[in-house]
């Protein structure tokens, strides 16, 4: 296939409203649930190492559970849960959104409490309570800094998990929210399937999920070398 082909099919596909749609959609969702994981997630798992760390045991054990029960199992429960409780959720983005954080707990989780053991927020803690910071400024202004290369790791693992998520959007709200997954399920089999736009689709998404990757190796460079520095001050002292 000669390069005006390609050409052809990518200014093809792209120039439909319908792929654009479910592409910034799906972008949109991914987003939204890397950001929820942020904002909830970082919280307890620096809670967890300062104050409560008796929470840890529960908090690894909600980590397994997205491991153990398949994604159809999970999505059932959550469809069951919502109706009982929350009928009104049923079928939005919101509580998609939320599933997804859910389903990608474990991912973002390992990857900050492994940054947060390497960065000995312990100890950083106490220096910053001796200056007479306040635990939101500690969290922001100490913490943060020295785990972003978890964060951007477990990020870029929730936003992929999201991105190509399949059986919570089918299950929770179906084509009401078309994502990539579903939309590229649609091309494979659909009577008028477009292996063309599926193909470009699939590069594209190889192509995110691939770029995040390679930001994070960027952003993680030379954290390695840090943490050994710091590991081995903390040994002379």
């Amino acid at each position: 296939m000669c390069s005006s082909d390609l050409a052809s099919h990518w200014l093809q596909a792209l120039s439909d409203p319908r792929v654009v749609e479910v592409i910034l959609r799906t972008l949109g969702l991914a987003l939204l649930v890397t950001l929820l994981d942020i904002l909830l997630i970082v919280p307890a798992i620096y809670w967890q190492w300062i104050h409560n760390p008796r929470i840890r045991p529960h908090l690894e054990l909600t980590a397994a559970i997205p491991f153990v029960l398949p994604y159809v199992v999970i999505a059932f429960g959550i469809l069951s849960l919502s109706g009982q409780f929350l009928p009104a959720v049923q079928g939005t983005v919101g509580l998609l959104a939320l599933s997804h954080g859910v389903v990608a707990f474990p991912f973002f989780y390992w990857a900050v409490d492994n940054a947060m053991a390497a960065a000995d927020v312990a100890l950083l803690n106490e220096a910053a309570k001796t200056c007479g910071a306040s635990p939101w400024r500690i969290l922001a202004q100490v913490i943060l800094p020295n785990i972003s290369a978890g964060i951007a790791t477990g990020s870029m693992l929730v936003f992929a998990v999201s991105f190509n998520e399949f059986a919570l959007v089918q299950i929770l709200v179906g084509a009401r929210y078309e994502t990539v997954s579903l939309y590229s399920l649609d091309l494979l089999t659909g009577t008028n399937a477009d292996f063309n736009k599926l193909a470009v689709i699939t590069v594209f998404t190889f192509g995110i999920v691939f770029s995040l990757s390679a930001l994070s190796v960027y952003l993680n460079r030379g954290q390695g070398q840090t943490r050994q520095l710091m590991v081995g001050s903390r040994s002379k002292v």
